[in-house]
């Protein structure tokens, strides 16, 4: 695994505003559905032009609730529970 990275985390997300929409489109993604694809067609962030992908970042670059939850997941790994913020309902995959 490539070094250098230490502390830092890769995720996409998939926003969306209400909790029972991010229920059903995290049970998609549970039977199959791609997770770029659903954030392509789903998600109100602009991340969802690159598949719902926000990058590397660092503890400290995103609201607390997103952050906890993304460093909290294995690599490969996407939240069964929606993540609420101030910005709406979270669906989060941990890529690196």
């Amino acid at each position: 695994m490539a070094k250098g990275k230490a502390g830092k985390v890769r995720a996409s997300h998939i926003l969306i505003d209400k909790h029972s929409q991010a229920l059903a489109l995290i049970s998609k993604i549970a039977e199959g559905e791609d997770f770029r694809n659903v954030a392509k067609a789903h998600s109100t962030c602009p991340s969802r032009k690159k598949g719902g992908d926000l990058g590397w970042f660092t503890k400290g670059q995103m609201v607390p609730e997103f952050e906890r939850a993304a460093y909290a997941l294995s690599v490969g790994a996407m939240t069964r529970d929606p993540v609420k913020t101030k910005f709406g309902y979270h669906i989060i995959k941990r890529t690196g």
